[in-house]
C-alpha cells in the first residue's frame, strides 16, 4: 500500500499574525453588532509594542479601533503597553456600487477552494486538525486553569503516517511553548506532554516510535510580537486544510461575507463536505471563482483525487441541484451576517467541535 508522511502546522493566538487576525475580526465582529450590512477589509500589523491598523470600512457603526484592539490584546494575555496607530479609509465607491445592486455581488474577483475528507468524523485532514487543537488546548489551559509560567505565544506541528491515503499512526509532534523563566525544560517538557499532548492526541495514534519535540531550540522566553511581527492573513494553510488541499488567493480575517475570499471558501468546505458524508467520494475538492460585480461563481471544478464512489458527473448534478454559488445565498444560507468571527480567528475556520458553523452541517437533501 502507498506509505507515505504529511506534517501540518498552527500557532496559538498569541502568535504575532494570530494577534492581527483576532483584532481583525474583533473590528468586524464590533461593527456587524452594530451594522450587519458593514462593508469591512481593515487589517493589522503588529511588532513590538506597535500596532498599525488600516484598510477600508464603510459602515454605520461607531468603532474606537484602538480600544476594540486592547481588549484583543488583553484577552490573548498580552499586559503590556500599546501604541495603536489607525489607518481607515473609505471603501471605493466604485467598488461599493458594484457590490450593492439588487442583491449582494462579489466584493472582488478571485479563486476559492473547499476540502473534506474521511480521515476523521469532522472529514477533516488529521494532522491539521490535531495541529490546531494542540494549539486550542495549550491557549485554554493557560488561561482556563491559570498556568502562570505559560505566556501567550506557541506553535504545533504534527506528521502523520498515511497507508493507502489512511492515517495509521502519528509520528512526530513538535512543539514550541513561550514560557516564563520560573520553570526548567524538563518541568516544562512533562507538563506538555502529560497535560497537552496526551489530551489530545488519541492513544491509538501514538506508539513508541512517535517521537515528541519540544522547545527543540531550547528556552523560548522572548515571544509574541517581541520576537516576530505579524500581519492580518499570513497562516492561511492553517486557518483551512494544513496544506492538504489547496488555498484560494486571499485570507479569510477582516472581511465581512461579500467578500467571497472568506463566504464562498465556506461554502465550498460546506459542499465538499456534503459530498464526502454522503459517500460520493473519500475526498472532495471544490475550486469556485468570482468575478468583481457577479453574483454567481464564473467557473466550479470539482477534483475527488480519483477517490469518487459514483460517475463525477453525479456528483456535478447533485451539487447543481442542491447548492447556490451565488453570493446573496451563500450569505442567507450561512447565516454569515452575524459576529461570529473573531472565535474563529484562531485555531482553524473548519472542523472545529467547540462552535456550531453553519457550513459544516450536512444536508439532508440528496
Amino acid at each position: 500500500m502507498n506509505r507515505y508522511f504529511f506534517t501540518s502546522e498552527a500557532v496559538c493566538e498569541g502568535h504575532p499574525d494570530k494577534i492581527c487576525d483576532k483584532i481583525s475580526d474583533y473590528i468586524l465582529d464590533f461593527a456587524l453588532k452594530q451594522d450587519k450590512n458593514s462593508k469591512m477589509a481593515v487589517e493589522v500589523t503588529i511588532k513590538d509594542s506597535f500596532v498599525l491598523i488600516y484598510g477600508e470600512a464603510n459602515t454605520h457603526a461607531n468603532l474606537d479601533y484602538k480600544k476594540l484592539t486592547l481588549e484583543v490584546l488583553r484577552d490573548i494575555g498580552y499586559t503590556e503597553d500599546f501604541e495603536v496607530k489607525v489607518l481607515v479609509g473609505s471603501q471605493s465607491n466604485e467598488i461599493h456600487q458594484a457590490v450593492m445592486q439588487d442583491e449582494v455581488r462579489a466584493g472582488d474577483q478571485g479563486i476559492m477552494f473547499g476540502y473534506a475528507c474521511s480521515d476523521t468524523k469532522e472529514l477533516m485532514p488529521l494532522p491539521i486538525l490535531l495541529a490546531n487543537r494542540l494549539c486550542y488546548e495549550l491557549s485554554r489551559v493557560r488561561k482556563e486553569e491559570h498556568i502562570d509560567f505559560l505566556n501567550p505565544d506557541g506553535k504545533s506541528q504534527v506528521t502523520v503516517e498515511y497507508e493507502g491515503d489512511v492515517p495509521k499512526r502519528v509520528d512526530t509532534i513538535v512543539m514550541a511553548v513561550c514560557h516564563k523563566e520560573n520553570i526548567s525544560e524538563p518541568e516544562l517538557h512533562d507538563f506538555v506532554f502529560k497535560n497537552i499532548i496526551k489530551k489530545v492526541i488519541p492513544n491509538h495514534f501514538l506508539d513508541d516510535r512517535t517521537k515528541i519535540l519540544i522547545n527543540t531550540s531550547g528556552s523560548f522566553i522572548l515571544g509574541g510580537p517581541w520576537a516576530d511581527s505579524g500581519t492580518t492573513g499570513r497562516k492561511i494553510v492553517s486557518d483551512s486544510y494544513g496544506g492538504m488541499a489547496r488555498v484560494g488567493g486571499g485570507c479569510f480575517s477582516s472581511k465581512d461575507p461579500s467578500k467571497v475570499d472568506r463566504s464562498a471558501a465556506y461554502y465550498a468546505r460546506y459542499v465538499a463536505k456534503n459530498v464526502v458524508a454522503h459517500k460520493m467520494a473519500d475526498q472532495c475538492e471544490i475550486q469556485v471563482a468570482y468575478a468583481i460585480g457577479k453574483s454567481k461563481p464564473i467557473s466550479l471544478f470539482i477534483d475527488t483525487k480519483h477517490t469518487n464512489k459514483v460517475p463525477i458527473v453525479e456528483i456535478y448534478q447533485y451539487v447543481e441541484n442542491n447548492f447556490d454559488f451565488s453570493v446573496q445565498n451563500i450569505i442567507d444560507e450561512l447565516d454569515l451576517l452575524k459576529p461570529i468571527y473573531y472565535d474563529l480567528a484562531c485555531y482553524g475556520h473548519f472542523g472545529r467541535e467547540d462552535l456550531i458553523l453553519s457550513w459544516e452541517k450536512i444536508k439532508d437533501s440528496f
